[in-house]
C-alpha cells in the first residue's frame, strides 16, 4: 500500500528547515506540557519525531483509503434530504479513518485536545491529503477555522467548541452571499440582538464549503443602518440549535466529494465572536489568510498528483517504438511540470514557517509582555507572511492548473477519458484560482508589497546567501532579474497613473513570485542534491517571465490601457 509522505524525499527536506527548531522550541514553551500529557514532547528531537510520525499516518490513510475513494465519491457525491447534507459512502470512510486516527484539531493547545502541531507540519498534511483526494481535504482542512475561535472567542467559546473539533466535528466558514461573491462588504445576513442579550440570524449564505457542518463561523450583518465592512460582526453557529437548512448542493465541474451549499438562515441561534463590527475588518481577514495558506498546499497536492500521473504514463506509454518521455517535446513538459510543483512547494512551507513565527510570537503575548527583540521578529515574520500567502495562493494555484492541463496534455487522448484519474484531476483543480480569493484578487493583495518593498528586502536577503559554485550561474542570473524587476517597478511608479499601475500589477507580481521561488529552489538545491535539476529549469523560466514582463512594462505608454478596453 502507498504511502503519500514516506513517498516522497522532498517533504522530509521542508519539514527538516533550520528555522523549525525555533518554531517548536517557542510552541512548546520549554516542553513544559511534557509534565502535564504523556504525548507532549521532551525535547525538539522527541517533537519532529512525533510530526514524523503523525505525517506517516496521514500519508498511510491517504496513499490507501482517501485516494481509494477518491473516483466512487466524485461519482457518488453528497446530497440533501430534508435540508441536511449526506455525505458520499467514501467521504463517510475517510472522515471516521481521520477521527480515530486523531488527525482533527492537529495544530490546537493540548489543554484543548489538540495535537499542538505548528501550521507547518499541519500545511505538510494538507499538502498529502490534497494529492489523494482534492475535494476531501476541504472537509478535513476546515478544522482551521479553530484557528479563529482560539485567536478571538473568549475562553468559555474555546473550551465549548475547540475539543469538540479536535474529536472530529467539522467546520465552515459562511461568509458569501447570492449577492456578495468577493465583495464581503456587501453581506447582507442579519444578526439580531434580543432583549436578552442573545443573537439570532436570518438570511441567505451561498458557495458555502461543507455548509452543513456542525460548527459555523458566520459573517454578518449586526449594525442597523450600515452598508459596509464596519457593520459587520464574526458569529459561531451550532447545528445543534437548529435554525439553519440546506436549500440545494451547487453541481460543480470538479471536488463533487466537497458539499457546496446554500444555506438558509430562520432565527438561528449565534454567539457573537469577539468584539462587534470586527467581524470583516480583522477577523475574516485572519480567517481567509488561514484559508489561502490552506488552498496554496491543496493546490501543491494536485500538482504532485498531476505530476505522478503524468509521469508514469509518460514511461509507460510506448509511441513509433519507444516510451514517449523519450521525445523531447514530452521530456520538457515534465521538466517543467517538476519544477513548478517544487517551486511552489518551496515557497509554500516558507510562507507557512513565516505564518508560524508570528503567530507563536502572538500567542506568547497573550500569557506575558513580548522582549522588544520579539516584538521586533514578530512584526517582521508577520509583514513577510503577510506577502508571501497571496504570492503562493496565487502563483501555486495557476502552476496547480497548469500541471493538471499538462498532464491531460500528455496523456493525450486518453486524457479526456474518465478511465484516468487526470481527468478528475483537472477539474478538481480549476476551482484552486478561484475560491477564497481570485488571483486577481491575490494580485491585488500582493501589489501593496511590490510598492513598499517587501518583495525586494526578502530578494536581497535569498541574495546575501552562499550557493553551490556549480549552481552560481543562476544566481548571478537571478541578480540580473532582480534589476529588470526593480527598473519595472520604477517604470510603473514614476507613471503616477492609478490605473495603469493597477493594469501592470500582475506583471509586477510575478516578476517578484518567479524570482523569490527561484531563490528559494535554488536554497534547496545547494543542501539537497535532488533539487538541483528543478532549480536549473525554474531559473531558465523566470528568466523568460521576467523578460517578457519587463519588455512589456518598458515598452508601453499608459495611454495604451484605453485599448484594453471593451
Amino acid at each position: 500500500m502507498a504511502n503519500f509522505y514516506t513517498d516522497n524525499p522532498d517533504l522530509k527536506h521542508h519539514l527538516s528547515h533550520p528555522l523549525m527548531q525555533k518554531i517548536v522550541e517557542l510552541k512548546e514553551r520549554n516542553y513544559t506540557d511534557a509534565e502535564k500529557f504523556d504525548y507532549a514532547p521532551v525535547n525538539f528531537e522527541d517533537a519532529m519525531d512525533s510530526y514524523d510520525k503523525v505525517l506517516e499516518i496521514v500519508g498511510e490513510i491517504c496513499g490507501g483509503k482517501i485516494a481509494e475513494n477518491a473516483e466512487g465519491v466524485d461519482h457518488d457525491g453528497p446530497k440533501v434530504e430534508n435540508g441536511r447534507v449526506i455525505y458520499a459512502p467514501g467521504t463517510q470512510e475517510n472522515l471516521e479513518l481521520c477521527r480515530k486516527a486523531g488527525l482533527m484539531g492537529m495544530s490546537m493547545p493540548r489543554r484543548l485536545g489538540g495535537l499542538n502541531f505548528p501550521i507547518t507540519p499541519y500545511i505538510m498534511a494538507a499538502d498529502i491529503v490534497s494529492r489523494a483526494d482534492t475535494g476531501f481535504e476541504n472537509l478535513w482542512g476546515l478544522q482551521d477555522c479553530a484557528e479563529t475561535i482560539y485567536e478571538f472567542a473568549d475562553e468559555d467559546q474555546k473550551k465549548r467548541y475547540i475539543p469538540r473539533v479536535c474529536q472530529g466535528e467539522t467546520m465552515s466558514m459562511d461568509l458569501t452571499e447570492p449577492d456578495a461573491g468577493s465583495d464581503l462588504q456587501s453581506v447582507m445576513l442579519k444578526a439580531t440582538q434580543k432583549e436578552d442579550g442573545t443573537w439570532v440570524l436570518n438570511g441567505v449564505k451561498r458557495f458555502i464549503t461543507n455548509g452543513d457542518s456542525d460548527i459555523h463561523l458566520v459573517l454578518a450583518r449586526s449594525e442597523d443602518g450600515t452598508k459596509d465592512g464596519r457593520g459587520l460582526s464574526m458569529f459561531i453557529y451550532d447545528k445543534r440549535n437548529g435554525g439553519v437548512d440546506v436549500r440545494r448542493i451547487e453541481n460543480k465541474m470538479g471536488i463533487k466529494g466537497s458539499p457546496t451549499c446554500e444555506l438558509t438562515y430562520k432565527n438561528a441561534p449565534a454567539e457573537l465572536c469577539g468584539q462587534r463590527r470586527l467581524g470583516l475588518i480583522k477577523y475574516v481577514m485572519a480567517l481567509m489568510n488561514g484559508a489561502r495558506l490552506g488552498i496554496a498546499a491543496q493546490s501543491v497536492g494536485v500538482s504532485e498528483r498531476a505530476y505522478r500521473e503524468a509521469l508514469a504514463y509518460a514511461k509507460d506509454r510506448k509511441q513509433f517504438g519507444k516510451a514517449i518521455i523519450e521525445f523531447p517535446a514530452v521530456f520538457e513538459m515534465l521538466a517543467v511540470m517538476k519544477a513548478k510543483l517544487d517551486a511552489s512547494r518551496a515557497l509554500l512551507y516558507e510562507t507557512s514557517r513565516f505564518v508560524d513565527m508570528y503567530k507563536i510570537y502572538e500567542d506568547i503575548a497573550k500569557e506575558r509582555s513580548l522582549t522588544p527583540e520579539e516584538r521586533k521578529e514578530m512584526k517582521q515574520y508577520s509583514r513577510v507572511a503577510d506577502a508571501c500567502t497571496p504570492l503562493v495562493k496565487g502563483l501555486g494555484s495557476e502552476y496547480c492548473n497548469q500541471n493538471a492541463y499538462d498532464c491531460i496534455q500528455i496523456h493525450g487522448g486518453s486524457g479526456f477519458m474518465k478511465d484516468y484519474a487526470c481527468e478528475r484531476v483537472y477539474r478538481d483543480a480549476r476551482i484552486t484560482s478561484i475560491y477564497e480569493g481570485t488571483t486577481q484578487l491575490q494580485v491585488v493583495a500582493a501589489i501593496r508589497h511590490v510598492t513598499t518593498g517587501t518583495y525586494l528586502s526578502l530578494i536581497r536577503e535569498y541574495e546575501a546567501q552562499a550557493v553551490k559554485p556549480e549552481l552560481q550561474w543562476i544566481h548571478d542570473m537571478l541578480v540580473k532579474l532582480t534589476e529588470s524587476y526593480e527598473n519595472a517597478v520604477k517604470t510603473v511608479v514614476e507613471a503616477n497613473n492609478s490605473e495603469y499601475a493597477d493594469f501592470m500589477a500582475r506583471r509586477l507580481v510575478e516578476m517578484a513570485g518567479v524570482i523569490i521561488m527561484s531563490y528559494l529552489l535554488l536554497a534547496d538545491a545547494t543542501k539537497n542534491d535532488s533539487f538541483v535539476k528543478s532549480a536549473e529549469v525554474y531559473a531558465k523560466l523566470a528568466q523568460a517571465e521576467v523578460a517578457k514582463h519587463a519588455d512589456f512594462i518598458a515598452n508601453f505608454n499608459p495611454s495604451q490601457v484605453e485599448a484594453y478596453k471593451a
